[in-house]
């Protein structure tokens, strides 16, 4: 059993930065598909980042050039460094993690439903 645990959320004003932290606890396979996920109030979960233990990066549009996934293998932590924040950035955001598989092929790493494991989400809000 695998137990994420995200860090790092907070209030901030537009244009600013925070960085998001997701530590994995538990039995860590050594391929794995990891992502950012988001939800604002009355929308849906919308994915903001993958990252696998091939390297393989990928953005969501609305976030290029802004957000930075990341990972310490050595402490089993995912990281999203989150800059030039705006206000339409303010949503719960939640670390997702699934493992024996890469964020290709036949997992779509945009899918909350392929993603087995969950964090318990951390509440980021822009003012503008």
């Amino acid at each position: 059993q695998v137990q994420l645990v995200e860090s790092g959320g907070g209030s901030v004003q537009a244009g600013g930065s925070l960085r998001l932290s997701c530590a994995a606890f538990g039995y860590i396979y050594s391929t794995y598909c990891m992502g950012w996920f988001r939800q604002a109030p009355g929308k849906e979960r919308e994915g903001v980042a993958s990252i696998d233990s091939d390297g393989s990066i990928t953005y969501a549009d609305s976030v290029k050039g802004r957000f930075t996934i990341s990972q310490d293998n050595a402490k089993n932590t995912l990281y999203l460094q989150m800059n030039s924040l705006k206000p339409e950035d303010t949503a719960m955001y939640y670390c997702a993690a699934e493992y024996r598989t890469y964020c290709s092929g036949g997992f779509n790493p945009w899918v909350p439903e392929f993603f087995g494991y969950w964090g318990q989400g951390t509440q980021v809000t822009v003012s503008s």
